[in-house]
């Protein structure tokens, strides 16, 4: 017996987004007062609140700021001949501010808004504490980051841009938000609307299976459930949530393991399923849809 169709509508239902759009003007602002070595930082949504994703049960709001006062790169995909293109092009050296000056200044902006009790750097980004109508608020410190692909030239460069950061002990996160945040958009226009309330089900089902003590918090983060339902065919969504719910439960068992690890996440740029920092650890997937699973049946 699945879960009926009334339950499901419900929790498809999109969260508050006043709140989450208020508190990001204020953090926006707080930012921009900052000085970045004169430069004009970039700041943007990213998250749930960012991809229209969020539940009535979510409340923390995710900024990114990335600053073109440097930048990181993967040239692992050059030939030899353009690596050494891009080399005399880059024999500058590294930029004098540098990433560490950068999560400075935005450290400092933040708390001469906010106060100091107020905001508390974490292992991934800098928190601010709710007060009030502000929700709490969760501000990565990022760079460009650029995955080049060719580099004949610098004009004639291709490359794929997305961003980079720091956790509190020096490991090195690459993602590519508004590539993620666009396929998402593109999903969701080519599924005539079933992909994204399809999504706030499942993290709605995630939020059943914690407080039944199924899984734990971390095992399922809202981002790698978009990019499970993001690789389910399109033809599987429609008709009704139940479904659209069962055909992804359904279809989800009954790849094998060879076919979980090449489903990919979102942005197209990572595989889903693998033992990497920036994908889903294979055990947690698997424990996730187990419980799922049976959620769904009993």
């Amino acid at each position: 017996m699945s879960i009926p169709e009334s339950q499901l509508d419900t929790w498809s239902a999109q969260g508050a987004v006043a709140g989450s759009r208020d508190t990001y003007d204020v953090v926006r602002r707080a930012l921009e007062a900052g000085g970045y070595n004169n430069s004009t930082p970039r700041i943007f949504l990213q998250g749930s609140y960012g991809n229209d994703t969020n539940v009535w049960s979510e409340s923390d709001v995710d900024v990114v700021i990335t600053t073109e006062e440097f930048f990181y790169y993967d040239t692992s995909e050059l030939t030899p001949q353009d690596l050494a293109i891009f080399q005399s092009v880059f024999s500058g050296g590294p930029s004098s501010y540098t990433y560490s000056n950068f999560k400075g200044d935005v450290t400092k902006a933040l708390t001469e808004c906010f106060g100091q009790s107020a905001v508390m750097p974490g292992k991934r980004a800098i928190a601010i504490a709710a007060d009030g109508e502000r929700r709490r608020a969760d501000v990565i410190v990022a760079a460009l980051y650029r995955r080049y692909h060719s580099f004949p030239s610098l004009d004639g460069a291709t490359k794929t841009e997305g961003i980079c950061f720091y956790t509190s002990d020096w490991t090195q996160i690459v993602n590519y938000p508004q590539q993620h945040s666009a396929n998402c958009t593109t999903k969701h226009q080519g599924t005539y609307g079933w992909f994204k309330p399809s999504v706030r089900i499942l993290k709605n089902m995630r939020r059943r299976l914690v407080e039944n003590g199924s899984i734990d918090k971390v095992t399922a983060p809202s981002y790698f459930l978009e990019g499970l339902l993001y690789n389910l065919p399109g033809t599987y969504f429609g008709s009704s949530y139940q479904s659209t719910i069962g055909n992804a439960l359904d279809w989800l068992n009954g790849l094998t393991p060879n076919e979980t690890s090449k489903l990919v996440c979102a942005n197209e740029m990572f595989y889903l399923v693998r033992d990497y920092n920036v994908t889903w650890a294979p055990a947690n997937y698997a424990k996730f849809l187990t419980a799922a699973t049976e959620l769904w049946q009993n």
